[in-house]
């Protein structure tokens, strides 16, 4: 175990539910971990809450090989999450921001990103990535703070 897997015991920090779009105050507060115990089948609904792809056993296999992640909790129940994953060196990778459907656009995502950010940081690493889509440019630069860069990318099987 190197020092950057010792640095990423789980953590974690509350924050408020910001105002809904009423402008009514929620008394409700979610959690942001770092590391924290997240199942399968809880990102199989989190993922489904928002019309996203689910697969089953896809945290099993993937976890292993991540660096870190962020789950978003709200009274108990999964809020969002982000996995970061790593080249084993400097370069960090974002990878699937999820914000329950319900729960969109009240800045979970981007305090999953800020703690995803900081976590990558607190373990070494110099670089974040993040790939996204094009209606993802205004969350991920504007709101996230990433900067725009060139890339390339190989499409290596259908969808």
């Amino acid at each position: 175990m190197d020092e950057r897997t010792r640095t990423a015991a789980p953590s974690a920090e509350v924050a408020k539910l910001p105002a809904t779009s009423s402008g009514s105050e929620r008394a409700d507060q979610v959690v942001y971990t770092w590391r924290d115990e997240i199942s399968d089948a809880e990102l199989v609904v989190l993922t489904e809450s928002h019309g996203g792809r689910a697969e089953a056993g896809w945290w099993d296999r993937i976890r292993p090989h991540s660096l870190g992640w962020v789950t978003a909790r709200l009274s108990g129940e999964v809020a969002g999450f982000v996995n970061v994953a790593w080249d084993g060196g400097n370069h960090a990778f974002l990878l699937d921001t999820k914000t329950r459907g319900d729960l969109q656009h009240r800045g979970i995502g981007i305090e999953l990103v800020r703690h995803a950010r900081d976590g990558a940081a607190r373990a070494g690493c110099e670089w974040l990535h993040v790939d996204f889509e094009a209606p993802l440019r205004q969350f991920y630069v504007d709101a996230c703070g990433f900067v725009p860069t060139a890339a390339g990318l190989i499409r290596l099987r259908s969808s």
